[in-house]
């Protein structure tokens, strides 16, 4: 009968066209700055982790696994096949422990309460030649109302067989949880005084602890000093023997449950390969699972992943490759650890309201103040977002996460609305988002002091227009609205029933559902982008400027004497720090943003708007070429002050200079196409073997300093600039067309083959490559927009 059950409830499903199908998204591998680690959707709930450690030798412990962490070397780990609505598969390659751990997820949706999940962690040796001791602990914390139970009778020598608890809370309603051992784990029983700690061999060990409020996510620490405290009395016994104890047989937990006990850890120590699963089942659900669960589920989960991939993301058979197989399985790699890196955070952030650099406090900005000045703490918000990286930036960015939803919404595109939604619930009342969400303790915990301070005069690209862009590109593809398959809601779904009934004219409801969605984000988008127009605003007419236009010039605010943080580009070189300046990558951003606006209101036939955005995207592309063309250096510019206060270009060959083509705010006959084509393609500038550089090779500048945006190579522009190819410039008829296909075609190969070639020389995807040799630099596994190599693939911009 389960078997039936399980079957019928991986059979695809018809879309329905409520757009209201979030039960599914409730659980999931939603603390991604963890190896494994998962909760629910809900401010304050259940909280699981996993932690892992040699038992070789005693110094393992000291560097248990559990944060992803680039210092721990990890030789790779990722999600092979990962759907944010059914679960997937993540593979680890821990070579010093000589172990390749493997987590999976199955999520079975059923009941009144989000469903149930299965979860298996197993193991086995890299190099069988040598011996694998692991100690695996999995753990459970709850935070808020409700509270969790230990249903198993405590031992004090570790408990034989399975370990089960019961819960309940508000909002999850009743539940259990059971961890159950395979059949054939071996533990290590033998050597140095076994004979001494014979009673505890080969069981599993527990602690129950009680933390403060809103400490669960400090769990590793408490566990691992319980281990201590209780390892280290037995140890003390052992100082001068000729041989110790194995290690196995003294870090153990103490199985010690303390009185109300919000946080329970289970530990299970092994020799070679294991396997255990960990079975959470909601009351309101009325389902048992066991191991064949899991067994059918995550192949049947495989398997419609992998049919659903080929379709969404196909590479043309055109595609010069010499191992598909291997590029396949790659892309289904990245999207996979993009899709495994979406996290919800809860939590306060720090503002400071009254901050302003020199060159930025005499703007006169007429938002809503409260009188307060100084960091402050501000009311808990609630954030689910893709992240850049799990190891490095394991929180929301607001320039990464536009990227990273043009490829969650190629696979999901109610999953992206829900993501969008979220951001757009963080725009207050001035219009203001700051652009990195650090919401909480965790998530301050891995954030530099200075970095944490969000400013609200501070703004960043403003990349979720991207998201609003595609969705209403892929409306606006089909004649009669579009199809689930069109936008990517025909995936197969765990534990439902198909629909029966759907109405001929779904399409078409389909699209008022979304229009109903959308229109609902309009306000706070509109108040975002007036927000824009008035705190980023430059100045024209104190310069003497000649420009069509007297309003349209833009200026980040917020930047330093050495960086523009909220350019996105930190270092990249800009003129000295003035009131003065003019940004050229802003004014093409606000360019882009207003024609987002212009098409959004036209789809939500909001028709004055639509005109009003119309007036002032005309002249922002106009004043790109009044203000920020030069003649003779044949480039796009910024402009700045000089020594006699004087307006004058500030020209640095790079990623900047590139923003009006990257943003197809040129036409395609625009006499300033060819010098940037000129330029892109010049290996002596920006063109490589690798990607666009970001910054010139004959630039003086040119990997100098921090060499962050002086150079090196970017996943995401290099996607900007294939996209501007693709879609705009040898597309559509004009001069430079068959040019443009071809810089394409070369650029598309090369920045795809250097970071497969990169992903299997180094086992990961990294935050950026070397301007000179194309190898992989800082922040790695960088899967947010570094995974765009997917859309990259299948031509889709």
């Amino acid at each position: 009968m389960r078997v039936l059950w399980l079957l019928l409830s991986l059979l695809p499903l018809v879309y329905s066209n409520s757009l209201n199908n979030t039960e599914n998204l409730l659980w999931g591998a939603y603390r991604p700055n963890l190896y494994f680690g998962l909760r629910p959707r809900l401010p304050q709930s259940l909280m699981t982790g996993l932690v892992w450690f040699g038992t070789q030798n005693y110094q393992s412990i000291a560097k248990a696994r559990h944060a992803c962490d680039q210092g721990d070397g990890l030789d790779s780990y990722t999600w092979t096949h990962f759907d944010p609505r059914q679960g997937g598969v993540q593979v680890l390659q821990d070579s010093q422990n000589n172990v390749e751990i493997t987590t999976e997820l199955l999520k079975v949706p059923g009941g009144s309460h989000g469903g149930s999940w299965v979860a298996r962690i197993k193991g086995a040796p890299i190099n069988p030649m040598y011996p694998s001791r692991i100690s695996t602990i999995f753990y459970l914390g709850l935070e808020g109302l409700g509270g969790v139970d230990m249903v198993t009778d405590e031992s004090e020598n570790g408990i034989d067989g399975p370990v089960e608890f019961s819960g309940t809370t508000p909002d999850l309603g009743d539940f259990t949880i059971r961890i159950v051992d395979a059949p054939d784990n071996e533990a290590v029983t033998t050597g140095p005084h076994s004979e001494v700690f014979e009673e505890r061999l080969g069981k599993t060990h527990l602690v129950g602890l009680r933390l403060p409020p809103g400490q669960i996510w400090t769990a590793k620490d408490h566990i691992i000093q319980s281990i201590v405290d209780s390892a280290n009395p037995i140890a003390e016994k052992y100082r001068a023997a000729e041989q110790p104890p194995d290690p196995s047989f003294i870090l153990q937990l103490p199985d010690d449950i303390l009185t109300a006990s919000n946080l329970f850890a289970v530990q299970k120590s092994f020799e070679g390969e294991f396997q255990f699963d960990i079975f959470f089942e909601s009351a309101s659900a009325n389902q048992t699972f066991d191991a064949s669960t899991i067994d059918q589920g995550i192949a049947a989960i495989v398997a419609s992943f992998d049919n659903r991939f080929e379709e969404t993301f196909p590479i043309p058979s055109s595609y010069p490759a010499n191992d598909i197989t291997r590029l396949e399985s790659f892309s289904k790699a990245i999207t996979s650890n993009l899709f495994g890196g979406i996290g919800y955070f809860y939590g306060t952030s720090i503002v400071d309201k009254g901050f302003a650099y020199e060159w930025d406090q005499d703007d006169d900005i007429d938002d809503e103040d409260d009188g307060q000045s100084g960091a402050r703490l501000t009311e808990p918000r609630a954030l689910l977002t893709a992240t850049p990286s799990r190891s490095f930036f394991p929180r929301g960015f607001y320039w990464d996460e536009g990227f990273h939803l043009l490829h969650i919404g190629a696979w999901d595109t109610e999953l992206s609305l829900e993501i969008l939604k979220d951001w757009i619930k963080l725009i207050d009342i001035n219009g203001w988002v700051a652009r990195e969400q650090i919401l909480g303790e965790e998530a301050r915990s891995r954030v530099p002091a200075q970095f944490q301070t969000q400013v609200p005069t501070f703004a960043n690209p403003p990349t979720l227009t991207m998201a609003i862009t595609a969705i209403i590109k892929q409306f606006n593809a089909a004649h009669d609205g579009p199809s689930a398959t069109d936008l990517g809601m025909d995936y197969e779904m765990v534990g439902q029933v198909p629909l029966a009934g759907i109405p001929e004219s779904s399409a078409a409801l389909d699209r008022v559902a979304v229009q109903s969605v959308l229109r609902d984000m309009y306000k706070p988008l509109k108040r975002h982008y007036e927000w824009f127009r008035r705190t980023q605003r430059g100045q024209i007419k104190q310069y003497g400027r000649k420009a069509r236009s007297r309003t349209e010039g833009y200026r980040w605010r917020g930047r330093s004497e050495a960086h523009v943080l909220t350019s996105g580009m930190d270092d990249y070189p800009r003129g000295p720090p003035h009131a003065g300046e003019l940004h050229l990558d802003l004014i093409s951003w606000m360019g882009f943003f207003t024609r987002t606006m212009k098409d959004f209101a036209q789809f939500i036939d909001e028709e004055e708007d639509a005109a009003s955005f119309a007036e002032i995207e005309w002249a922002i592309i106009n004043n790109i070429d009044d203000l920020h063309w030069n003649e003779e250096s044949e480039m796009y510019c910024d402009v700045g002050i000089d020594s006699d206060d004087e307006s004058t270009h500030i020209c640095h060959a790079g990623y900047v200079s590139l923003f009006p083509f990257m943003l197809s705010l040129l036409p395609p006959d625009s006499p300033h196409l060819g010098p940037i084509l000129d330029m892109l393609r010049d290996p002596e500038q920006l063109w490589s073997e690798y990607g666009i550089r970001s910054l010139s090779k004959s630039h003086p500048e040119f990997g100098q300093g921090e060499n962050y945006w002086k150079g090196p190579i970017w996943v995401q522009i290099n996607y900007m600039v294939l996209g501007a190819l693709h879609n705009t410039y040898a597309r559509e008829e004009g001069p430079f067309q068959e040019r443009a296909r071809d810089m394409y075609d070369e650029l598309r190969r090369n920045v795809v083959n250097n970071v497969f070639k990169e992903y299997q020389r180094t086992g990961y995807v990294w935050e950026q490559y070397d301007a000179l040799t194309g190898e992989g630099r800082r922040s790695h596994p960088f899967t947010g927009w570094t995974s765009l190599i997917t859309l990259i693939l299948a031509e889709k911009y």
